[in-house]
This record gives structure tokens, C-alpha cells and sequence, in this order.
């Protein structure tokens, strides 16, 4: 009976295949794993939901070890070198690989490295089996991207604890993995950025004052739509509006600071912020302006202010929950300026307009005093037009 207390014989080296014939290596029949002994019950409830791909170029010690993992609840495949390897791994996806180190052709270290280069097993378990007394080379395997390695003559009940445990530990990496990335959707890039730096240091950064533009959206007569309109029809059309805005910002080199209500609140950093916004609004006008409802016009009407200046940036809020945002005068008139545009228009503020007059595709109207709440002063607000009607707009004034 195989004993998982006792190793199973499965030499590489020279010395140990010239003495032990391939039988010999294997010193007793796999009948304590056949289904209905008191190990096969253990067993049956173990998930073949791990395919692993053992590569040995003895034929004897591979088909055990495989029939062994296939008792464990392991789906198995079998390679006879590291070319054989290879090739079935870029043919179907694995889990986890265990490889005999020293084999003719394409060896080990050599497979290991390709599996490393290959983007689907850059985290893939790999585990590399060696004879015991060529533990030196343990080093070079690691080196070349194994995760752990088992000892020829291999212990069955190491194998499979080693195995699993690696499983489980890349079970668990991807898992945090499709857990940020689900959560990056929910939060902007630059908070990205600062949580990571964050995390790295353990140093919550201060509020920094830094020059930006701010673009606020939003939807005009919504309170009307929302009593008119079906609403699962209104959050789909709604939802459909502000992702194409958030691919618009993206596509500008901007962020989403946050969604305000049935818009956003997007910020535009470095030198040619002002001009990335301008465009975005434009670029998100457009789209929605080509989009038609069934009265031959837009559903959803988009207004946008844009304002650029000082203001600044941190983490407000609790220890419990933070939002790291922008705050200050400018958010506050862009915001303001995105209440005095009318439907499918942007209007920016001067400190925009002078920003972009190196910008040759952009133009502005003349423009017009408004005044705003909570600003003191009326404000010139400049509606944005199109580069080919900005020579005939320029110099041009007219008070509301």
C-alpha cells in the first residue's frame, strides 16, 4: 500500500535512474486512493476545479503523480518535457504547473521562465520537484519563478499540502485583484494615486493648493423628465449619458472627481488643462446632441460650466470615511457657471478663455455678464463654439 507518510521514489538525477529501474521508483499500488476506501471518501468532496499540468519526462513517475492528484480532486494534465509544456499552456489555461527541473530538451528553470513570460502565468503556482541532494539549485528555480519546490523521492501528503496551499494563495491574489479593480471603478484616478501612496507610506498627504480646471455637467428640466419618464427609462438613459461622459474625460487626460446628481464633477490637470476641458465638452455635447429621443431631439439636454484656477486638494471627512476631492472658489463658479449654461451649450470663464487662446481649434462667443449665486460681482461667461466660428465671434461683447 502507498503510504502518504512515506515518500514516493521519483529520482532524476543520473545516479538514481541508472540504479532504480522505472518500477522500482515506484514502491507500491495507489489502492489507499481508489474511490470507496476510507481516504476515497475525503477525497470525493475535494473540487476538481484546479488543472494542474505535471511535467516529468519519466513516464512512470508522471502517470502516478497524476493519477494520484486526479484521486485528489485535481484536474490533471500531462506534459513529457518542457517543449510538450509549452505548447499544451498556450492552448489552454491552468492552474498551477508541477515540474521536474532537469529534463531533456526545454527544461525546468528554461519552462519556468517562458510560463513567467507569458501573461496568463505571471502568478500562476508553479512548483518545481528536485532530488534531494540537488537543493542547490533550489535557488536558481526561484530565481526563474517558482513559488515552492518538493523534494525527490516526492511525500505525497507534502505535494499536496504545498499544492493546495499555493492554489489557495493565488485563489486569494485574485480575488484581491478583481477586488480593487472592481472598487477602482467606483472611485476617481487620482484618489487611486493617493490611496496608494498612502498605503505605501502610512502617511495621510496634507491639502496641496494646485492649479486646475473644473467641468461640472448637468441635466437641464430633470426634475420635469423625472415625472414624465418611466423611471427604469430615465436611470437607463441616464446611466447611458454620464459613462459616455466618463469615457469622454478619460479620453481628455481628465478625471471624475465625482457624480454630481445627473452629472459630473470632472477636474483637468498641467498646463493644457483648460484646453483638455474645453474639448471634452465639446466632444460630450456632441454625443449627446447625436443621440435623439423620440421627439427627434436629445432626452437628456446637457448643460456645462468650465472655470480653471486655484484650488485645493485633499482627503475630508472621518476616520471612519473619506472623499478626497477638490474644494474652493474655483469648483465653486464652475459649478455655478454650469447652472447659467443653456441646453446642449458649455460656457467657460474668462480665466478659460485666456488659457486656450494658443488652442486654435477652440473659439469662444462673445461674451456675456451673469450673474451668479453667491458671486458678488456679475461674471463674463464665454459660450464655447467651434474652432471654425471663432474668427468671426472674436473681440465681440454683449451684456445679458
Amino acid at each position: 500500500m502507498l503510504s502518504q507518510s512515506k515518500p514516493l521514489e521519483t529520482g532524476v538525477s543520473a545516479a538514481a535512474t541508472q540504479s532504480r529501474s522505472p518500477l522500482q521508483l515506484v514502491r507500491a499500488p495507489c489502492q489507499r486512493f481508489q474511490p470507496g476506501h476510507g481516504e476515497g471518501n475525503r477525497l470525493a468532496r475535494h473540487q476538481p476545479d484546479n488543472a494542474i499540468l505535471v511535467v516529468d519526462d519519466e513516464g512512470t513517475v508522471r502517470n502516478l503523480l497524476a493519477r494520484v492528484l486526479r484521486l485528489k480532486g485535481f484536474e490533471v494534465v500531462t506534459a513529457t518535457n518542457g517543449d510538450d509544456a509549452l505548447e499544451k499552456a498556450r492552448h489552454r489555461t491552468f492552474d498551477g504547473f508541477l515540474i521536474d527541473l532537469y529534463m531533456p530538451g526545454l527544461g525546468g528553470l528554461d519552462l519556468c521562465r517562458a510560463l513567467r513570460a507569458e501573461a496568463a502565468y505571471r502568478r500562476t503556482p508553479v512548483l518545481c520537484m528536485t532530488a534531494a541532494d540537488e537543493t542547490e539549485h533550489v535557488n536558481a528555480a526561484f530565481a526563474a519563478g517558482a513559488d515552492d519546490f518538493v523534494t525527490k523521492p516526492v511525500n505525497l501528503t507534502v505535494l499536496d499540502a504545498r499544492l493546495r496551499g499555493q492554489l489557495e494563495r493565488y485563489r486569494s491574489l485574485q480575488e484581491m485583484e478583481e477586488l480593487r479593480s472592481n472598487l477602482n471603478r467606483y472611485v476617481s484616478r487620482r484618489t487611486q494615486q493617493m490611496v496608494q501612496a498612502y498605503t505605501r507610506t502610512g502617511i495621510l498627504p496634507p491639502p496641496q493648493e494646485e492649479e486646475l480646471c473644473i467641468l461640472f455637467s448637468d441635466v437641464r428640466g430633470y426634475t420635469q423628465l423625472s415625472q414624465e419618464v418611466e423611471p427604469r427609462a430615465l436611470f437607463a438613459e441616464l446611466s447611458a449619458s454620464l459613462g459616455m461622459q466618463v469615457d469622454s474625460v478619460y479620453q481628455h487626460g481628465g478625471d471624475v472627481d465625482k457624480f454630481a446628481g445627473d452629472g459630473i464633477m470632472a477636474v483637468f490637470d498641467g498646463a493644457n488643462g483648460a484646453v483638455n476641458a474645453c474639448r471634452c465638452a465639446l466632444d460630450i455635447l456632441r454625443r449627446t446632441a447625436a443621440s435623439n429621443g423620440a421627439q427627434g431631439e436629445p432626452m437628456l439636454r446637457l448643460g456645462i460650466g468650465i472655470h480653471c484656477g486655484r484650488a485645493l486638494v485633499g482627503n475630508v471627512g472621518s476616520e471612519r470615511q473619506l472623499d478626497y476631492s477638490v474644494i474652493g472658489e474655483t469648483v465653486n463658479l464652475a459649478a455655478r457657471l454650469c447652472g447659467a449654461a443653456a441646453p446642449i451649450t458649455a460656457v467657460a470663464s474668462a480665466a478659460v478663455v485666456a488659457a486656450c487662446s494658443n488652442a486654435a481649434d477652440l473659439g469662444f462667443e462673445p461674451p456675456r455678464a451673469v450673474t451668479l449665486k453667491g458671486v458678488r460681482d456679475p461674471v463674463a461667461a464665454y459660450a464655447l463654439a467651434t474652432g471654425t466660428s471663432a474668427a468671426s465671434l472674436a473681440g465681440a461683447t454683449a451684456p445679458l
